[in-house]
């Protein structure tokens, strides 16, 4: 690891990754890689996780391809330095602020996502001008060794490198000097991730998790408001960082709510979603077990039922949630919705403020005022009005947490600068040199100063 990491510091002081033509160019071969490599990456995610090839092309793979073209379309002229005239106090200067590339960085990915939330940032770091070291997640074997080889035929290791292994390795690799790190993963492994970056005083970005809340207004369209929140928990059988994690809805729409749930889930994965083979799977029998144990003390109005050959579950509707229920506890990263009630919008708005800030924020309302309420005094990292999780798709939008579910951002022109540092810089003309600054301070000069400096 060592070895590697100076040879990708050699190979980025010797400035080949600098130029526009250069980023560009990765970035190209990037997509066209991404394409080649399109059957054999929906192989491994269908070995991985279960999934179908469009859900696998519509959550990861298009994804990135979006991103790679926003990055193409726009690196130029986030590259351009950002110049201005320099204040009167500081007269003759010209000021500018130039984007650096940090150098080596190190992305560690998570499972639930292999394939996105490994490429996506990897993206964003070729784009800055970095090398990157990719260490993919150990518990989704058949993507990383399919990203490995993809990159190994696409980049050189002085670019680009996948280091595969365990928690031994992640470890491993935190304790290199490295110039920056991007992290995915719980908040538990993000604490230790930026103890070990503290050692070397690295800069991280941590993309974490939580318990996304999902409000459904009196006034929400309650079918439309189901169908979407089934959609955002049946994708990826709810291993997804923003999946909501519990829902509010309005005590007077509450049974209504439970109809048009138990209708959508039906319409999406059918009557017996353990059989329906495009229903992804729990990732491994240690998170399978997990959220089965969330069952614990609720009553399901919908699913529930664990299949531990195949490792699904139908996607479940719970009621009997109170704050103290098991699946209250923890981020559930499963297909398990637990509904709670709700007469005040002030009720939810207290409750969601005392606990550590969420990922994302779903509100499903027709009135402005209530959006605008929510949307502007809740804390969250992202969120959508009437739908879940693809605020996630748009490149020009940050996606990133705050508090507890994460630090930092990135996608678009933050992914950009989230790789790069902001180096500022004043040029000062010689032509003219005012004597007011130097010493000796006498008491015209010091009311010179006041007049400028204010």
């Amino acid at each position: 690891m060592h070895a590697l990491i100076r040879r990708q510091r050699d190979y980025y002081l010797s400035h080949a990754t600098r130029e526009l033509a250069a980023r560009r160019e990765a970035l190209r071969r990037l997509r066209a890689a991404l394409l080649a490599w399109e059957p054999r990456l929906c192989e491994a995610l269908q070995s991985d996780l279960g999934k179908q090839p469009t859900e696998s092309y519509m959550s990861e793979i298009g994804m990135v391809l979006s991103g790679i073209r926003d990055l193409l379309a726009h690196l130029r002229r986030w590259s351009r330095p950002r110049s201005f005239w320099g204040p009167l106090a500081q007269f003759p200067s010209r000021c500018r602020v130039e984007r650096e590339p940090y150098g080596v960085t190190l992305v560690v990915s998570p499972w639930n996502y292999p394939l996105l939330l490994a490429l996506d940032p990897l993206a964003a770091s070729l784009a800055a001008g970095n090398t990157v070291i990719l260490k993919p997640s150990e518990d989704a074997p058949a993507t990383s060794a399919a990203l490995a080889e993809m990159l190994a035929e696409t980049f050189s290791p002085e670019l680009v490198a996948v280091v595969q292994g365990g928690r031994e390795v992640a470890e491993q690799l935190l304790q290199q000097q490295v110039d920056y790190i991007f992290f995915t993963g719980s908040p538990a492994v993000g604490k230790r991730v930026m103890a070990a970056a503290a050692a070397h005083l690295t800069p991280v970005t941590l993309e974490l998790g939580g318990k996304s809340p999902c409000i459904v207004a009196a006034d929400a369209d309650v079918a439309l408001a189901a169908r979407r929140i089934a959609f955002g928990k049946v994708l990826n059988a709810g291993q997804t960082c923003v999946a909501p994690d519990y829902v509010f809805v309005h005590r007077s729409r509450r049974e209504e709510f439970i109809t048009a749930y138990r209708r959508a889930v039906e319409q999406m994965v059918g009557f017996d979603p353990l059989h329906n083979e495009a229903l992804p799977h729990i990732i491994n029998r240690r998170h399978y077990e997990r959220v089965m144990r969330l069952l614990e003390g609720v009553t399901p109005a919908l699913g529930g039922q664990g299949d531990p050959e195949s490792l699904r579950i139908a996607p479940a509707l719970l009621t009997g949630v109170t704050p103290e229920s098991p699946c209250m506890q923890e981020e559930i990263f499963g297909p398990l919705l637990p509904l709670m009630t709700f007469e005040s919008l002030e009720e939810v708005e207290a409750f969601v403020q005392v606990r550590p800030r969420p990922l994302a924020c779903y509100l499903f309302t027709r009135d402005r005022g209530t959006e605008q309420r929510f949307m502007s005094l809740l804390s969250f990292g992202g969120g959508c009005v009437n739908d879940t999780v693809i605020h996630l798709a748009v490149p020009e939008l940050p996606f990133g947490g705050v508090g507890n579910s994460g630090m930092g951002a990135y996608h678009g022109r933050t992914g950009f600068e989230t790789f790069t540092h902001a180096k500022s810089i004043l040029r000062k003309g010689t032509w003219l040199d005012l004597p007011f600054r130097y010493q000796p301070y006498s008491r015209f000069k010091a009311w010179v100063l006041r007049l400028f400096l204010r």
